[in-house]
């Protein structure tokens, strides 16, 4: 079962927060709060495997939340749900160490998977966020994620790094590809230490500049 925590400072978005969470067999609403300072007591208290975090809030914002929450609790992840899609909320999150960010007008199925995906160690980002991710890292001057030599990696691995580029989830990729989940998992990993990257969003990039991704 996926803990969740949710953290909006409006009681109506929480409260259908909570119905959808609650619909799912596989997660459970541990715990909700309405501002960052009580986001950050209720993780400590609470032990959340995610926690939706609303950016512009009371007492605490969102990003400054998110921060001392990882600074205790490293293995936790946080999933940004926002109204606003822009820059200038989108790269200090990351920053802070959110692991995925999603728009509040994300559809129902779409969240549920987010969450899933948060859970399981991926990254997880509302369409069109991870392409400008890419693309910005890609385009930028400084070489923020090495040009990695892909002459090690089999060509199954080829096709997972173009799907993981693609922004599909593990699931996805196995449907596409007909293969296991751990399968699909074990190839992730497998590129992550062939190509010295860390997460998926760097993989994304790395099949980017390889030409892998429309």
């Amino acid at each position: 079962m996926i803990r969740v925590l949710l953290v909006d400072d409006q009681q109506l978005v929480r409260a259908g927060l909570r119905m959808l969470c609650e619909s799912a067999g596989d997660i459970t609403v541990v715990g909700e709060v309405g501002n960052g300072l009580e986001a950050v007591r209720h993780a400590e208290r609470l032990h959340p495997d995610v926690i939706l975090m609303d950016l512009r809030m009371p007492v605490l914002d969102g990003t400054a939340a998110t921060e001392r929450i990882l600074r205790a609790r490293p293995s936790t992840r946080i999933v940004v749900l926002t109204t606003f899609d822009d820059d200038e909320h989108l790269y200090p999150a990351l920053l802070a160490g959110a692991c995925g960010f999603l728009v509040k007008d994300t559809a129902p199925a779409n969240l549920l998977d987010a969450v899933r995906r948060a859970a399981a160690g991926e990254s997880a980002f509302s369409p069109g966020v991870l392409g400008r991710l890419v693309d910005r890292a890609v385009t930028a001057r400084s070489e923020t994620v090495p040009s990695a030599d892909l002459s090690g990696v089999t060509d199954r691995e080829r096709e997972v790094l173009a799907l993981v580029g693609a922004g599909l989830s593990n699931g996805e990729i196995a449907e596409r590809l007909s293969l296991g989940v751990t399968t699909v998992k074990t190839h992730v990993a497998n590129l992550m230490t062939k190509t010295d990257t860390t997460n998926r969003v760097r993989l994304a990039v790395l099949a980017a500049r390889h030409g892998l991704t429309p």
